[in-house]
C-alpha cells in the first residue's frame, strides 16, 4: 500500500514500502554491530517479488531487497579511478549505512541511494529513508531469494 506524502516544492508524492527479506536485515545488522564504531556501508540489490517462491502478498513486480555487494571487491580501482567495479553497471540502487553513534537520519556526508537502510545503535532494526531523506515504510518478509549461480 502507497501513502501519499509533501515533496519540498509542495507536490504530493507516493511513497511505496521498501521491503526487504529478514536474512539481509539480521546479516546488515550483525555486520553494523561487529564493525562498530566504525560505519559500514554497504551496496544493495533486489530481486523482483515474482522471483520468490513464497507468496509475499505483493505485486509481482514489486522490488525486494534481498543482496549485497561486497564494499572490497574492486576496490583498488574505485580508489585510483573512482570507478566502482564492484557492483555490476545498472545495479545496486539502495545502501545500507550504519551510524555507530548517530543520528537515526541521513546526514549530508552520507553516500546516498534511491533507497538507504539506515542503522544505529543498539542494532535492532533498519530504517528506510529516500535520497532526500524522507523516511519511508520498511516491511520485511520472510522469505529467502532464490539461488543464484554462476554459468559454467
Amino acid at each position: 500500500m502507497a501513502r501519499e506524502s509533501e515533496t519540498d516544492d509542495g507536490v504530493a508524492a507516493v511513497e511505496r514500502p521498501i521491503h526487504a527479506t529478514r536474512g539481509l536485515v539480521e546479516m546488515l545488522l550483525e555486520r553494523a554491530s561487529e564493525a562498530e564504531p566504525s560505519s559500514v556501508n554497504i551496496v544493495l540489490d533486489t530481486t523482483p517479488a515474482a522471483d520468490f517462491e513464497a507468496n509475499l502478498d505483493v505485486d509481482p513486480s514489486t522490488p525486494v531487497l534481498s543482496h549485497v555487494y561486497f564494499p572490497m571487491a574492486g576496490r583498488a580501482v574505485n580508489d585510483v579511478f573512482g570507478i566502482d567495479l564492484g557492483t555490476p553497471a545498472g545495479r545496486g540502487r539502495a545502501r545500507f549505512l550504519s551510524h555507530p553513534q548517530g543520528p537515526a537520519e541521513l546526514t549530508r556526508r552520507d553516500d546516498l541511494a534511491g533507497v538507504v537502510l539506515l542503522a544505529v545503535p543498539p542494532w535492532e532494526d533498519c530504517l528506510a529513508f529516500d535520497r532526500r531523506g524522507r523516511r519511508l515504510p520498511l516491511t520485511v518478509v520472510d522469505a529467502e531469494p532464490p539461488v543464484e549461480s554462476l554459468p559454467e
